[in-house]
C-alpha cells in the first residue's frame, strides 16, 4: 500500500481537534433560530455534557502522555502533546465563550415566550416565600457544605459535581472560605409558581445564593458572596491486582475511584474573587497542564438537557411515533416470520419493542434450548435484561457477554450483571485485552429433530433508553451461515486461544482491516479495468491512519468514496494528489447518527455491511467488532435508500474539509431533511 504523497506536509486532522469541532457542530444546533426553542437550550446541555466526557478521557490521555515526558507527535497528528493541550484550552475557552452569547440569546427568545429565568436579585416577596418553604423541605436536607482554613485539608471534589465557592468578609476583614456542593438529588431547575400566563424558573445555584443567610447564620460576616466552580477528573479505570476479588467487585471499587481521580480541568466563573480563586487552586493542587477555562455564573450546563418543557409543546421537535416493521407483528410470533425472510429495524424511526419481543418470545418458547446475546450498554430499567433473566428462570441455557467497562455506563451492567449470576446466566466478562463492543444475539430451537438458530445483529446498543435517540440498525436473520459465524464468536470468548475463521461475517480483532482492504482493493481494480469504482461510509468517527491511508490510496486511483461520518475525522478530503475523489459530510441533527455502514460498488453489484465499528484503531485492533453482511435484496435496498437520503440531506449536513469549519451544504435543490426524511419513507413503505 502506497502512502500518501510527501508534498503534503500533514495528511492527517488531529483527532481531539476534529472532535472539538464535531461539538461546535452540536453547538451550531444551540444557536440555530429554527430549531425549537427548549431543544436549543437541550443541545446546550448535550455540548457541555461532551465535553466533560472529552476531558474525562482524550484531555487525560494527552496530559498523561506530557507527564510521561512524551512529544507523541505522529501519533497525535503532527502536534506536540504540551502544545495540543495548550490549543484545546484555547479552543475550548472560545466555544465556551460561544455558549454563553447562545445561552443569553436563548434567555432573551424564552422571555419573549413568557418564560422567565430569574436569579436571587430578581426574586419577589411571594416567590420569597416559595423558595424559602422550597429551600428548607427540598434542598437543604440534602447539603453538604464544607467550611474551609489553611489547616484543613481540602476533601476531594467530586468529578463533574457543581459547587458554590463562598467567600464571607469577617471583622478585621479576615475571610472564611466555604464550599457547597450543589446536590444531584434536586432537579437544578425549580420551577416557580405561575404569574398569569408568565413561567418564572431558577436555578438551584441562584436559590443557594438567595438562602445563603440561611445555611451561614452562625458567621458574623460583613458580606457574603458565591460563584460556581466545576472540576472534571481523569476518567481512566484503575483497577487493583487483589486475586481475592472478583472482576465485578473490583471494577466497582474502580469505579467509585473514578470520583477521585486526578483533575484535568478546572472551570469557574470568571467574576470570582482573585483571592478565592487562587486559595482554592491552591488547596486543589490545580497545575500548568490542567485545562484551566473561566466561565460565566453557570457551569454543569449538561444539566439543560433536562430543563423543564412546561408543557410548551410548541417549544419542542415535533413527537413522532415510531412506526411498525412491515412485515413483523408484536402480536404474532416474530421467529415464524423471521424463519421466512430478513427483516431491518432501523430506529428510532422504528420500534425497538421487536428486540425485546424477540427475547421475550425466546424466554417463553418451549423449544428454544440456547440464547447467546452480547451486551455493551443496558438502560437503567432494561426489559433485554429483564428477559434474559425469565429466560435463565424458564430453564434455558443463557449466554451474556457483558462488557462490565463501557465507559461511563458500567454501573447499571454492574447491577444487571449480578441478578443475572444468581439466576444462574453463564456470564462471559469479555475477552483478555479486548473490549467486546459487537452487537449481536443467537438462540437455538429444536423444529423437530433439526435445530435451527435465529438472531439479530446490530450497529448499536441493545438499550431501550437511547434506541428512542440514535439511529441504527438491527438485522433480524435465520441465515443458518451467518448464524453459524456468530457462535463461533461465541466459542472464541470462551476458547480466545482459538482464532477462529468466519465465511461470511468480517470480524475484529483479527480480520477487519485485512477483509476492509481487500474490498477497498477490488474497487481499486474495477478502476483500473474501466470499470466503476465507489465507496460509501456511514460511521460516527474515522482515526485509525491505517484505514485513512487506504482510502488516499483508492481516491488516487480514482475510486469514488462518499462518507457520512458524525464526529471525529481525522481524513481530510478533497486534497489534490491525496484525497481529490473524497466527499465527507456531517450531519447533527434531532437523533444522535450511530450506525455503521459500508457499501462497496461491486461493479453495479453492491456488497452492502452493517456494522458496530468504527474506523478507529481501537475498534479495529483492540476490540471484538462484527461487519454483518446484507445478503436480503429487500433488506439491501432499504440500507442502500436511506444512505442515498442522508446523502441528499441540505439542510443538516455539513461538509468536512481541511478548514474544518463546519459549513452547512446547501444547493438549489428541493430541501431535504434527512432524519425527517427517512422517516415519511418508512411511513410510505406501510402504505
Amino acid at each position: 500500500m502506497t502512502k500518501p504523497d510527501a508534498s503534503v506536509s500533514n495528511s492527517y486532522i488531529n483527532r481531539e481537534i476534529s472532535w472539538l469541532q464535531f461539538n461546535a457542530r452540536v453547538l451550531q444546533e444551540a444557536a440555530d433560530e429554527a430549531v425549537p426553542l427548549i431543544e436549543r437550550l437541550r443541545f446546550l446541555g448535550i455540548f457541555s455534557n461532551n465535553l466533560d466526557e472529552f476531558f474525562k478521557v482524550r484531555y487525560a490521555t494527552v496530559k498523561r502522555i506530557v507527564e510521561a515526558g512524551k512529544g507523541a507527535k505522529n501519533e497525535l497528528g503532527g502536534i506536540k502533546a504540551k502544545e495540543l493541550l495548550e490549543i484545546i484550552t484555547q479552543i475550548v475557552i472560545n466555544q465556551q465563550s460561544e455558549s454563553l452569547d447562545i445561552l443569553h440569546e436563548i434567555g432573551n427568545k424564552l422571555k419573549e415566550e413568557n418564560i422567565h429565568l430569574i436569579n436571587e436579585t430578581q426574586i419577589d416577596s411571594g416567590q420569597h416565600e416559595f423558595i424559602k418553604e422550597y429551600f428548607l423541605k427540598e434542598v437543604s436536607p440534602a447539603l453538604v457544605t464544607i467550611i474551609l482554613n489553611d489547616e484543613v485539608v481540602l476533601p476531594n471534589l467530586k468529578d463533574s459535581a457543581a459547587y458554590l465557592a463562598v467567600r464571607m468578609l469577617m471583622p478585621g476583614d479576615k475571610k472564611q472560605f466555604a464550599l457547597i456542593e450543589i446536590p444531584k438529588s434536586v432537579n437544578r431547575f425549580v420551577v416557580l409558581p405561575k404569574q398569569g400566563d408568565k413561567f418564572f424558573i431558577i436555578a438551584v445555584d441562584d436559590l443557594l445564593r438567595h438562602c445563603l443567610s440561611d445555611i451561614f447564620n452562625i458567621f458574623d460576616y460583613k458580606s457574603i458572596s458565591a460563584h460556581m466552580i466545576k472540576i472534571t477528573r481523569d476518567g481512566e479505570l484503575d483497577f487493583e491486582s487483589d486475586l481475592s476479588k472478583s472482576f465485578i467487585d473490583k471494577l466497582s471499587d474502580s469505579v467509585k475511584h473514578r470520583e477521585v481521580g486526578e483533575p484535568v480541568r478546572f472551570v469557574y466563573d470568571k467574576t470570582i474573587h482573585k483571592d478565592t480563586l487562587q486559595f482554592l487552586m491552591s488547596k486543589m493542587g490545580i497545575n500548568e497542564t490542567d485545562s484551566i477555562i473561566p466561565g460565566g455564573r453557570y457551569h454543569n450546563r449538561r444539566d439543560y438537557m433536562g430543563f423543564p418543557s412546561l408543557g410548551r409543546t410548541d417549544l419542542l421537535y415535533d413527537k413522532i411515533e415510531a412506526l411498525p416493521v412491515k412485515g413483523l407483528s408484536l402480536q404474532d410470533s416474530i421467529l415464524k416470520s423471521i424463519s421466512k425472510k430478513d427483516y431491518l429495524l432501523h430506529a428510532p424511526y422504528q420500534t425497538f419493542s421487536y428486540i425485546v419481543k424477540f427475547l421475550r418470545e425466546a424466554a417463553l418458547d418451549p423449544t428454544v434450548k440456547t440464547i447467546k446475546i452480547t451486551i455493551y450498554r443496558l438502560a437503567q430499567i432494561s426489559h433485554i435484561a429483564s428477559s434474559l433473566i425469565n429466560a435463565a428462570i424458564n430453564g434455558k441455557s443463557v449466554t451474556v457477554s457483558i462488557e462490565l467497562r463501557a465507559r461511563f455506563d458500567e454501573q447499571a451492567n454492574i447491577n444487571y450483571a449480578k441478578q443475572m449470576e444468581e439466576v444462574g446466566v453463564n456470564l462471559i466478562f469479555g475477552v483478555a485485552g479486548l473490549k467486546v463492543h459487537s452487537k449481536m444475539c443467537v438462540i437455538e430451537r429444536e423444529e423437530g429433530k433439526k435445530t435451527r438458530r435465529y438472531g439479530f445483529i446490530s450497529t448499536g446498543n441493545f438499550n431501550e433508553s437511547t434506541a428512542k435517540i440514535y439511529t441504527d440498525y438491527t438485522l433480524f436473520t435465520a441465515n443458518q451461515k451467518i448464524l453459524k459465524d456468530v457462535d463461533k464468536i461465541f466459542e472464541f470468548f470462551k476458547t480466545n486461544y482459538k482464532i477462529n475463521k468466519y465465511k461470511h461475517l468480517i470480524v475484529s480483532p483479527h480480520y477487519t482491516k485485512k477483509e476492509v482492504f481487500n474490498l477497498i482493493d477490488k474497487e481499486i481494480e474495477n478502476v483500473r479495468q474501466g470499470k466503476e469504482g465507489l465507496i460509501r461510509l456511514k460511521m460516527n468517527s474515522i482515526s485509525s491512519y491505517d484505514m485513512v491511508d487506504k482510502l488516499y490510496e483508492a481516491s488516487r486511483a480514482g475510486v469514488k468514496i462518499q462518507m457520512i461520518v458524525r464526529g471525529l475525522c481525522c481524513l481530510i478530503p478533497g486534497v489534490p494528489g491525496m484525497s481529490e475523489n473524497i466527499e465527507v459530510i456531517s450531519v447533527v441533527d434531532k437523533f444522535l447518527e450511530h450506525s455503521r455502514l459500508y457499501i462497496f460498488g461491486n461493479n453495479g453489484d453492491p456488497k452492502v455491511y452493517i456494522s458496530s465499528a468504527d474506523w478507529m484503531t481501537r475498534n479495529i485492533e483492540n476490540r471484538v467488532e462484527v461487519s454483518c453482511p446484507i445478503y436480503d435484496q429487500d433488506v439491501k435496498q432499504e440500507i442502500i435508500d436511506t444512505y442515498n437520503i442522508c446523502w441528499a440531506d441540505n439542510v443538516k449536513a455539513r461538509i468536512l474539509n481541511d478548514s474544518q469549519e463546519n459549513e452547512y451544504r446547501r444547493n438549489n435543490d428541493e430541501k431535504i431533511r434527512s432524519q425527517y426524511a427517512i422517516y415519511e419513507y418508512y411511513q410510505k413503505k406501510l402504505d
